[in-house]
């Protein structure tokens, strides 16, 4: 990225405004894909949780804490600069993770489900995908609609609802 900044100043300083124009295209370009890789990331982590959850129908303090950062940081992460526009849209995740997270998801999930008694293969046999998916995406829906100091709550009343939630709310009652 430095190069181009060199080459933008330069091609500004040397009146070569066309030249400058796709530099900036450029690096906008660039600074897309970093945010989509860091919006990959967390939900490869979201989609981990979700196996794992379904897998052994139980949900742990760290795994709903996994759970909740991913989407905050999704939220935080995917709008854009004029808070009105969104990197990925609502009827992009589900392709996303489709086709660009759930076989690295099923991979690592497999070195921690059961403590890594089933290989990628087995794993991903055992789950229900589509179920999978459709949580990650219902959870994920909800940063568009709920505000950043509602979030967590709004979070730990859908978490609830998974296999092990109810237990895990009520941990210490």
């Amino acid at each position: 990225m430095t190069q181009e900044l060199i080459d933008l100043r330069t091609s500004i300083l040397e009146g070569r405004y066309r030249d400058a124009l796709a530099i900036v295209d450029e690096l906008d370009g660039m600074s897309k894909q970093a945010i989509l890789r860091q919006i990959q990331s967390f939900l490869n982590v979201l989609v981990i949780h979700l196996i794992k959850n379904q897998v052994e129908q139980r949900l742990t303090g760290s795994w709903a804490s996994s759970i909740r950062n991913a989407v905050r940081e999704i939220k935080k992460v995917n709008i854009k600069d004029n808070k009105t526009s969104y990197y990925v849209n609502p009827d992009e995740w589900e392709n996303m993770i489709e086709e660009e997270v759930f076989e690295d998801a099923i991979a690592e999930a497999s070195e921690e489900v059961l403590n890594g008694i089933y290989n990628q293969f087995e794993l991903a046999e055992m789950v229900d995908r589509n179920l999978i998916i459709q949580t990650a995406v219902r959870l994920l829906n909800l940063t568009y609609v709920n505000s950043a100091k509602d979030l967590p709550t709004i979070l730990a009343e859908n978490l609830s609802q998974l296999p092990g939630g109810e237990e895990w709310i009520n941990r210490r009652k």
